[in-house]
């Protein structure tokens, strides 16, 4: 992650006020350990927002000194008791090269394929979650809506391809890996909803909970009947700009991880 200062208009003006900002790391070891406890963290996270459905479900984050390998949590380990020292190191043959679990064979098929076609991306979210994969049956993309989902206007995948099959073969991950491309998060349609860090796992964890949410909006605001009015080009670019960089998707998560920190001190083992 950069340790220079991202710009924004949420930056204070006044002097000697607390903001929070990117860490900045003494070694590879450090970064390496900063990668893991946040991975753990939105392990503890995802638990609390109920987005478990039995094993499915993986988070990865790449190694910092060796970006061909990749960190993930453990196959069918609940995500809510993950700590530190459970983490799976993972090269994209899908070999366990750290760690003492398996590890989710479709969760390795299409996060290999994303990290390798994507190089530029650090992190992976992916679970199945109620109201993204409601919304993934539609074959829709988002719409403006509100501010949440402009964050993703211009800068989201629906991808049909593998469309409801279990993705287990190395062809098809990469199928969807392509299809991906440079976006923020993927509706998978007939699957679920995939997020990507450009920066960081907490950034990818954040386009997760807010892709989830703004799924959830918009079906409840159809279901309604009533006209739904998406904002004009614009005033979604307008937004996108403002909220919808890494940094800010990662400033969004700093409370959160504060949060799980202070309760799931465990996660640190």
């Amino acid at each position: 992650m950069s340790s220079s200062e991202p710009k924004t208009v949420y930056r204070p003006r006044q002097e000697g006020l607390h903001f929070p900002k990117y860490p900045e790391h003494a070694s590879v070891e450090d970064e390496r350990r900063h990668r893991k406890e946040r991975l753990a963290a939105v392990c503890r996270v995802f638990a609390r927002h109920g987005y478990e459905y039995g094993f499915a479900g993986h988070v990865t984050v790449r190694d910092p000194e060796h970006p061909h390998l990749y960190w993930t949590n453990p196959f069918a380990m609940d995500f809510g008791r993950v700590r530190v020292s459970d983490l799976l190191l993972v090269d994209h043959e899908g070999t366990v090269l750290e760690g003492t679990w398996a590890v989710n064979r479709a969760g390795f098929v299409l996060h290999a394929a994303i990290h390798e076609a994507n190089p530029h991306l650090v992190a992976s979210c992916h679970a199945h979650t109620t109201h993204g994969m409601a919304w993934a049956s539609l074959g829709r993309k988002l719409d403006p809506i509100t501010q949440t989902a402009a964050c993703f206007y211009e800068d989201h995948a629906l991808i049909t391809e593998e469309a409801g099959a279990v993705v287990v073969e190395r062809d098809a991950g990469q199928a969807v890996a392509q299809a991906f491309g440079n976006s923020k998060i993927a509706i998978h349609q007939n699957h679920g909803l995939f997020s990507a860090g450009r920066e960081s796992v907490d950034e990818a964890a954040w386009w997760f909970i807010a892709a989830e949410r703004a799924c959830e909006i918009q079906l409840k605001a159809e279901a309604t009947g009533s006209p739904v009015h998406s904002m004009n080009a614009a005033a979604a670019r307008h937004s996108s700009k403002h909220l919808g960089t890494p940094f800010m998707a990662w400033l969004h998560f700093q409370p959160i991880y504060d949060a799980v920190t202070r309760t799931d001190p465990d996660l640190f083992d």
